[in-house]
């Protein structure tokens, strides 16, 4: 598991157990699992979770994770999106070319970068084309399979 990976784990563990009501707190709680980032790190990390302040009874604030079941609908939504725009993928060293009907090459790598591919590095768009830039020395079997699991009913 990538070190980024397990952070975010071990953040999502902590929201759920805890009442933390700041960063610090957080960075405090990271610290004592041996986990050492910066403030604007974990940021960063707090938005790509989808991390959230709710008030208390107490007029004060804590985080909290968005339900699970609204983040299922949300992956369930972005799993329709690449299957619905999807027409052909080719690979070139650690790139891949999405093809895409018309329209759609957005909605595609919003999708691959919204359900955390870790063997995604990044993506670009057009308007029927998605450049997607995929982790060194990956190779484009293994990338199908992972797009196969993580897509099922993708036709590739």
């Amino acid at each position: 598991m990538s070190e980024r990976r397990n952070r975010l784990k071990i953040i999502k563990k902590l929201i759920k157990e805890n009442k933390i009501e700041s960063q610090e707190k957080l960075l405090e709680l990271l610290n004592s699992h041996d986990i050492c980032v910066t403030q604007a790190t974990l940021s960063r990390d707090l938005k790509l979770l989808k991390v959230s302040r709710v008030a208390d009874a107490n007029n004060g604030y804590y985080y909290t994770l968005i339900e699970d079941e609204a983040q299922k609908v949300s992956e369930e939504r972005y799993i329709k999106d690449l299957n619905r725009g999807f027409l052909s993928i080719n690979f070139s060293g650690n790139i891949a070319v999405v093809r895409t009907f018309s329209a759609h090459a957005n909605t595609v790598a919003i999708a691959l970068d919204n359900l955390e591919m870790e063997d995604i590095i990044g993506t670009i768009a057009g308007d029927d084309t998605v450049l997607v830039i995929m982790r060194e020395g990956l190779s484009s079997s293994d990338f199908l399979r992972a797009l196969r699991e993580r897509f099922p009913g993708l036709d590739i």
